[in-house]
């Protein structure tokens, strides 16, 4: 499904299309994708994308997270 974020294949467009967004205006945004459990209301696994942003924008810090 190409408008399934969820998956590993539509994590991995979200996270470069994130990174490309920010790219373009200066700021370096540090994506991770983090394997997800298996959701039986999904009924399947997931794929988290998570970021060193603080509600959805760019923090000052270059610190990386964990």
């Amino acid at each position: 499904m190409k408008g399934d974020y969820c998956t590993r294949e539509g994590a991995e467009r979200l996270k470069q299309q994130i990174e490309a967004y920010w790219a373009e205006r200066g700021h370096d945004v540090k994506i991770n994708l983090v394997q997800g459990g298996f959701l039986a209301s999904m009924r399947s696994a997931r794929t988290d994308v998570r970021s060193n942003m603080v509600n959805g924008v760019p923090t000052k810090s270059k610190a990386d997270f964990g």
